[in-house]
């Protein structure tokens, strides 16, 4: 009886959560999609073959920091709200720097790759560049917005562990197409 109540427990927090991911990830389809999108992949060629890797290792870092922040609430060794905990701010500063170095090596691997095949490539200042900013951008908003939903969620007696998975992969699609789509407009008018 236990073990069926566990289940549907997990199943009614779940199910909303995942109605949100369903539509941000069609939000981040339609952003992709957009005119200016693949004129900005046009225009600086390479970006196709960086962009999966991007949008995944958004969900694998930050989808490692919401589950170290789940087992601290869990285990009330951080609380749900922002605050100095030495533990809190170790984890996110690992976390952000980990976000954007990856965005930055994503960016040097993909134009060595294209170098090596011998294959049409934007120069590698540009590829950083859009790489760096929306990697800033992304890591920030993603630590924030997960922070957030994760202590409300505890708050209300939910279980983040639950909810961090579709959480974080959905703010990943969904904040990482839109400003990759920022990051290759400011290129477009630096370069």
């Amino acid at each position: 009886m236990e073990a069926r109540q566990s289940a549907w427990r997990i199943y009614r927090e779940s199910l909303p959560i995942l109605v949100v991911s369903l539509a941000g990830g069609i939000f981040a389809g339609s952003v992709l999609g957009s005119e200016g999108m693949t004129s900005g992949f046009e225009r600086f060629p390479g970006m196709l073959l960086l962009l999966p890797a991007f949008l995944a290792t958004r969900g694998n870092v930050y989808g490692a920091l919401g589950a170290r922040i789940s087992s601290g609430l869990h285990q009330g060794m951080i609380d749900p709200e922002f605050s100095r905990d030495r533990r809190l701010v170790n984890a996110i500063a690992a976390s952000y720097i980990n976000g954007i170095s990856v965005s930055v090596f994503i960016a040097v691997l993909s134009w060595g790759i294209l170098q090596v095949l011998g294959r049409e490539s934007a120069r590698l200042v540009e590829l950083v560049s859009i790489m760096l900013l929306s990697g800033v951008l992304t890591s920030t908003t993603l630590i924030f917005g997960m922070l957030t939903l994760v202590f409300a969620s505890y708050e209300y007696g939910l279980d983040p562990d639950n909810l961090i998975g579709p959480i974080v992969t959905t703010l990943g699609d969904f904040f990482g197409v839109f400003f990759l789509f920022i990051a290759l407009t400011v290129a477009g008018v630096i370069f």
